[in-house]
């Protein structure tokens, strides 16, 4: 078997629920946005053992459809198939596999960049089967060092992050290109490519900030329905998440909406045309695109390193916020985040408010960490994101 390890390869902290997961199930399924290391990950960590077979290649999608018993007599388990969303009919002959000795466990591993069409074939075929788990780009501990402060805003994807970010816009261009004609085609039958590619830079350049898709439908003349549809799009494909309000026990609700988030800062550095960090620093963004990194670098916390945690925001009718509250079910964390290397007495006002309905309560800055203020935590977000 040809040896597939890659020379310049960074181990990843998914790699441990992998094992994990080839443990106790006959399938592992890993999804993810395209490019996030999905297969190279596998690769490096499987490529030994497993044969591997790419549905990129269209003679193993044609051999798939024409003779399907052939197919998996060609490629048996151990085996890899990667981008498997291109070929649904695939989970029924694994499953097959799978019921002819439930037993056997770590015998197929499958990828695929689409959440939606992946999830979809899964619950219909491997159900009680597979164990999913998810790959996002690079999180901070694993970026090199000497890049992990240009990664707030270069982003996290492992190709511009190994090459030091030589060519990020170039690279980034790119990936925006291949996803609006290849993945997003696979998804959803969108006519308007301009309209769509409207709405990702709109949401980009509101990180943040509420939802409105109503607002957004007027200034871009695209119906609500539609723009709602596209953003289940951008959410299945790992583009954009979204951040819901929380309600419990913390006070009334001022809004329902939620706010939207990107899974990676690169891009929307890229759609709001912020090329480096001095850009960065002087961009009506600033404030927000670091909000929006650290959250994001919690999500990515809790896929790769299998955390239970819901993550929400607050905002109350009498004008209170917080920028995000971790929900671990008997412990609740309220975070505030500043872009300043200063903090201020009035940045910890509304986490002393509602301290006593959380287990901890931290503000994540640019400055120094300091020692506890008032039963509440002053850190740098560098060591934030690292313990």
């Amino acid at each position: 078997m040809a040896n597939l390890h890659n020379p310049i390869y960074i181990p990843r902290l998914a790699e441990d629920r992998v094992n994990e997961y080839l443990s106790a199930f006959p399938v592992v399924g890993i999804t993810g946005p395209r490019q996030s290391g999905k297969s190279t990950l596998l690769k490096e960590m499987l490529g030994d053992s497993f044969r591997y077979v790419s549905f990129d290649d269209f003679r193993n999608r044609q051999l798939l459809a024409e003779d399907p018993v052939r197919f998996m007599k060609t490629w048996p388990d151990p085996v890899i198939f990667d981008e498997a969303q291109q070929v649904p009919e695939l989970f029924s002959w694994i499953k097959m596999a799978v019921d002819s000795d439930r037993q056997r466990y770590g015998r197929f591993v499958i990828t695929g960049s689409g959440q939606f069409m992946l999830n979809q074939n899964i619950s219909e075929s491997l159900a009680g089967r597979i164990g999913l788990l998810t790959l996002l780009p690079f999180q901070y501990q694993e970026i090199p060092a000497v890049q992990r402060i240009d990664s707030v805003w270069a982003g996290g994807y492992p190709e511009p992050v190994i090459r030091g970010y030589q060519y990020r816009s170039q690279w980034y261009q790119a990936y925006l290109e291949t996803y609006l004609q290849k993945d997003v085609r696979q998804i959803i039958n969108i006519g308007d490519l301009a309209g769509f590619t409207a709405f990702i830079r709109t949401l980009a350049g509101q990180v943040g900030q509420v939802l409105n898709l109503s607002g957004i439908s007027r200034e871009l003349g695209i119906s609500v329905s539609t723009l709602s549809r596209w953003l289940s799009v951008l959410e299945s494909s790992y583009i954009v998440f979204r951040l819901q309000p929380y309600f419990n026990n913390l006070g009334k609700r001022l809004v329902k909406s939620p706010k939207v988030y990107f899974y990676d800062t690169g891009l929307v550095s890229l759609l709001t045309g912020i090329e480096n960090r001095q850009e960065w620093e002087k961009s009506i963004l600033f404030g927000s695109l670091f909000e929006n990194y650290i959250i994001s670098e919690i999500i990515k916390r809790k896929y790769h390193e299998n955390k239970r945690m819901d993550l929400y925001y607050l905002r109350t009718s009498n004008g209170d916020e917080i920028d995000l509250i971790i929900d671990r079910g008997l412990a609740i964390e309220l975070i505030e985040i500043k872009a300043t290397m200063t903090w201020r007495s009035d940045h910890l006002k509304i986490l002393k408010k509602y301290l006593s309905h959380a287990e901890a309560a931290r503000l994540v800055y640019l400055g120094e960490s300091h020692s506890e203020v008032e039963g509440l935590q002053i850190i740098n977000y560098q060591e934030y994101l690292t313990t």
